[in-house]
């Protein structure tokens, strides 16, 4: 009676666990699947249907990505000097906006919040086409600095939301305590207010410096074809049927994102995120 009941326990573990596991695999499979398919490309020196695996393997494709008419080192320059004057100049507006929202009371308070969404609260293609058409006018467009600007409108958004939630998650008397020891306001600020903020003010870095490195539809609008960007490189090269090259571009893109969002699981803290829009 003993064994059959153990035996009659173990099917139910069995068919418990069944339908899970295979839930779980299916999920493993739609994730690391396409991103099995990417890195077998950027290898892959001949492949064709019907064949469910590459014929031969080689580093061909990468020689001719990085070579000097490959166009992806001056892309990848490009894209990294573009994504970095975006971090820099999105914490410049962001740090004190972000401040001044979690500490001042101020009247409408949500609406600036909200304000900060317009950009993604309409379709990209019909926005860009009047950016480049006022850039254009400016001598903005085919610049960095007109790219940069394109991005910043995006990187707002992570960055203010994030600051704001930064510097709300920071007790106030702290503060409060260093002026009260003759601190002025500045120096309690820089002291105090800052360090303390500097966790989520990275991850909110990260937030635009992903957010600006993936950007396609403004850099493409705006920069091209005298600013040559990675993911302007990946739309040619896929349009062109070039799978390995933009294959390759795609994992480049791909491996800062997914090193960056592991920094800011650690940076970004419960706390923080907690209030993210209050």
């Amino acid at each position: 009676m003993t064994l059959m009941n153990a035996d009659i326990r173990s099917r139910l573990s069995l068919l418990w666990w069944l339908p899970r596991g295979l839930i779980f695999g299916l999920i493993a499979f739609f994730i690391f699947g396409p991103l099995a398919n990417l890195v077998l490309w950027t290898v892959a020196e001949k492949w064709y249907f019907p064949h469910a695996l590459p014929l031969q393997y080689g580093l061909s494709s990468w020689f001719r990505v990085f070579a000097p008419r490959g166009g992806a080192t001056e892309s990848l320059a490009n894209s990294l000097v573009v994504a970095v004057l975006t971090v820099i100049v999105s914490l410049l507006l962001a740090i004190p906006a972000g401040y001044a929202l979690a500490r001042l009371k101020l009247p409408a308070r949500g609406l600036i919040l909200l304000a900060f969404l317009i950009p993604q609260a309409f379709p990209n293609l019909t926005v860009y086409v009047n950016v480049a058409r006022i850039f254009y006018e400016l001598r903005l467009n085919g610049t960095i600095a007109g790219v940069v600007l394109v991005h910043v409108s995006h990187g707002l958004v992570y960055a203010v939301w994030i600051a704001t939630a930064a510097f709300s998650a920071i007790e106030i008397e702290l503060e409060q305590a260093a002026r009260s020891a003759g601190a002025s306001a500045l120096r309690a600020f820089r002291d105090i207010t800052l360090p303390l903020a500097a966790p989520g003010l990275m991850a909110s870095a990260i937030f635009v410096f992903l957010e600006s490195l993936d950007e396609f539809t403004g850099s493409y609008f705006v920069g091209a074809p005298d600013v040559n960007m990675l993911p302007l490189l990946l739309y040619t090269a896929a349009a062109g049927g070039n799978y390995q090259i933009a294959s390759i571009t795609a994992l480049l893109l791909l491996v800062p994102s997914l090193a960056f969002m592991l920094m800011v699981e650690r940076f970004l803290k419960a706390d923080v995120l907690s209030r993210v829009g209050h």
